[in-house]
């Protein structure tokens, strides 16, 4: 007889997620109301709902930032409900919406490169930038094409929206993460920037494989990236979609289907994302 498959463990776990804010008080705000996500080695998972539908929170959960008032974290399989955020940092690479957010703003590219590369490996009392690691963030930086790896010395503060967001994402996710988590990271930029971004976001994601989560308000980008998407309301998973029917999205479809699960006449995608 064949051998009998092993089961797949899942990279992301998440089961019956609860967290409520201001507990017992008249401003109490249930944010995550049970909420169960599995994602597989590879997946990239978009996720749109309105301000308030619990999709801040359900990154921060993820990220350590917050802890569950009920429910269990896992990622490879290992619990990591309770374990904080520095340690989770070093499984978890995550942009946020704000450049400056995921950078040392009075620091180098070359230092802020390698304090990211740094991130999963053991400390020790050697220089933090080497030649040969030198010449390795000049190889990385040239898959940005911006011109940033005749730059190492340039103070992070003084680039571009763009240019800062691109670093971001580089530093986020060039040591290979568990877990790559996208919080609005083009919601910030121009549209020209934003598509650059965009474009450098599914190259990456493709070229590494990493498991993603994407927060967007942008719900034609949330249907042109990724394997999956998730919609969120009033703290609860409404919509899952998968691979399949995700390559027969349109807005209006998505649109449809909000108003068949919630029963409300909804007239265009910015009532569902604003």
């Amino acid at each position: 007889m064949p051998p009998s498959k092993e089961r797949v463990r899942p990279m992301l776990q998440l089961n019956q997620i609860h967290k409520i804010f201001n507990e017992g008080t008249p401003d109490e705000k249930v944010a995550l109301n049970n909420v169960n996500l599995s994602l597989n080695h590879g997946d990239f998972v978009t996720v749109i709902g309105s301000n308030g539908a619990g999709k801040s929170t359900l990154m921060n959960i993820i990220s350590g930032v917050l802890v569950p008032d009920i429910g269990e974290i896992q990622i490879g399989g290992k619990n990591v409900t309770y374990t904080s955020e520095f340690k989770r940092s070093k499984m978890i690479g995550r942009v946020f919406q704000d450049p400056m957010a995921g950078t040392a703003p009075s620091m180098t590219i070359e230092e802020n490169l390698a304090m990211a590369y740094s991130r999963n490996k053991t400390r020790t009392l050697r220089r933090g930038v080497t030649k040969k690691r030198r010449d390795y963030f000049r190889e990385v930086l040239e898959s940005l094409h911006l011109g940033l790896e005749n730059r190492l010395n340039a103070k992070v503060g003084l680039l571009s929206g763009g240019e800062r967001q691109a670093l971001s994402l580089l530093m986020a996710t060039y040591t290979e993460p568990s877990i790559l988590l996208l919080d609005e990271h083009t919601a910030a930029l121009d549209p020209s920037r934003a598509e650059l971004i965009t474009t450098l976001t599914r190259e990456i994601v493709d070229q590494y494989k990493l498991t993603t989560m994407m927060v967007t308000h942008n719900m034609q980008q949330a249907i042109d990236l990724g394997n999956r998407l998730i919609m969120m309301d009033n703290g609860q998973i409404i919509l899952e979609v998968d691979e399949e029917k995700k390559k027969q999205l349109t807005i209006e479809s998505l649109l449809q289907e909000f108003k068949r699960i919630r029963g409300v006449q909804m007239t265009n995608d910015r009532a569902i994302l604003t």
